[in-house]
């Protein structure tokens, strides 16, 4: 019987000890595609869908020499990063990576938790936009994270799309800016590409409080996608649709912000 490989994908990110976000959730999506998970964990958080009550960061070398054998040993297709915490991880992640160029990189810049919590400290978003930003494949900023990014209110399309192409001006070839964050009925999410492109994804918002986990569902599985051989285009719409059907068929668990549904087929 032929030997079918999954295709590798490895998650640079925080541990949620909820299970809605984080490594969690990258992991569960990582399976719903059919794709082989891997783990480097950056921090571990106590958390729920409250909210997130302690924060401990892993030792750098133990991040870094995750990533190394891991990647030294098994390899990946594709690699997404979440919850990098502070300047001496990114600066370890970056360090690392360049040993190993060739999978996609997807960033998901986590800055701050569903209930304000913050998870990345202020003195590191210069050092994500120096370092990893341009060796990234596509980053995947909500609205809140885009203004943080660049300094630029997202206030209409144009403004999302100036501020988004001060990003593909670092060396990133994909921005995805997600519009969750707004109050339109529908929402409108963005990619711009560094050919000059912008395209739209447009769906129907559900009025839902079990969305924590969002973002980290949706860069996992653009991840999976690119990891499986799809255009960027076709795995960003993709990813899109599969968080929506996350949330509409979310098992709505806690108290807080519940988490998505992330046992569904590809």
């Amino acid at each position: 019987m032929e030997n079918k490989i999954l295709p590798r994908v490895l998650t640079i990110a925080g541990s949620d000890s909820g299970g809605g976000a984080g490594i969690q959730a990258d992991i569960k999506t990582m399976c719903a595609l059919h794709c082989y998970g891997m783990s480097a964990i950056t921090a571990i958080t106590a958390q729920n869908t409250t909210g997130v009550y302690a924060v401990h960061p892993i030792p750098v070398e133990i991040v870094e020499k995750q990533i190394d054998v891991v990647l030294s040993d098994i390899g990946a297709e594709a690699i997404k990063t979440g919850m990098l915490w502070g300047v001496e991880i990114i600066t370890a992640v970056h360090k690392v990576l360049k040993k190993y160029p060739e999978p996609y990189l997807v960033i998901d810049p986590v800055l701050i938790a569903k209930s304000g919590d913050i998870l990345l400290q202020k003195d590191a978003i210069s050092a994500l936009l120096e370092l990893l930003v341009p060796r990234a494949w596509i980053i995947t900023p909500n609205l809140p994270e885009l203004k943080e990014l660049t300094r630029i209110e997202p206030e209409n399309k144009n403004a999302i799309i100036k501020a988004g192409n001060l990003l593909i001006d670092r060396g990133v070839k994909y921005v995805l800016v997600k519009g969750g964050h707004g109050h339109e009925k529908q929402i409108h999410d963005y990619l711009l590409s560094d050919k000059g492109d912008c395209m739209s994804f447009t769906s129907v918002r559900i009025d839902s409080h079990n969305t924590h986990g969002t973002g980290c569902t949706l860069s996992s599985a653009i991840a999976c996608y690119l990891a499986h051989g799809f255009e960027t285009e076709v795995a960003v719409e993709k990813s899109i649709q599969f968080v929506h059907r996350g949330i509409e068929t979310a098992p709505n668990l806690g108290k807080g912000h519940g988490p998505l549904n992330h046992l569904l087929s590809n």
